[in-house]
């Protein structure tokens, strides 16, 4: 019966593992590029602590598809792409404060106002734009009683997108200095 002489010999003769190699080669690589892609980072988020964590996260997305990278020289180019991806699918899963719970909050009651008052200030604004000119007046009247947009005011005027926009400005401008309405603000 032989025994073998040195047990180490045959160990130190095996292949290094490869997650070894693929370790080092990778933590040589952030050693060496961190800075570049943290700065790539930072100017995806606002805060420098979330893009630390969009970092590590990217790389830790790098590091598990290490060994199907074929290019280890477009290395940066996969990292931002990663960074990209991930800062995205971040802002798709935003959190939403929603919660089931088994009550509906009760919705809070805003003080009735005296009808009368309110009767008061829909007359006093009805005079203060039958004031206005004609074209003014239906302008006014087709943005904000009809709720039309300019584009739509435009159309139904038959002017230009421009012309509703300068002559709405000039009729809310006299509508606040109209003395009948002062009392309001």
């Amino acid at each position: 019966m032989t025994t073998p002489v040195c047990t180490y010999a045959s160990q130190a003769a095996a292949p290094v593992p490869s997650s070894y190699t693929r370790y080092t080669s990778f933590s040589s690589y952030v050693r060496a590029r961190g800075p570049v892609l943290l700065r790539t980072a930072r100017s995806l988020t606002a805060n420098p602590s979330d893009a630390e964590d969009l970092l590590q996260t990217a790389l830790t997305k790098t590091y598990v598809a290490w060994d199907r990278i074929e290019d280890h020289r477009a290395l940066d180019g996969y990292v931002r792409r990663a960074l990209v991806n991930t800062r995205t699918s971040q802002w798709r899963k935003r959190k939403v404060d929603e919660f089931a719970c088994d009550e509906l909050p009760e919705p809070r009651v805003l003080p009735v106002a005296d009808p009368a008052d309110h009767r008061v200030l829909h007359d006093a604004m009805w005079r203060a734009v039958m004031k206005l000119p004609d074209r003014q007046r239906a302008m006014v009247v087709l943005r904000y009683y009809e709720d039309l947009s300019e584009a739509q005011t435009a159309e139904v005027l038959g002017v230009s997108i421009g012309t509703v926009k300068s002559a709405v400005s000039r009729a809310l401008g006299k509508l606040r200095e109209d003395p009948e309405l002062l009392p309001v603000r």
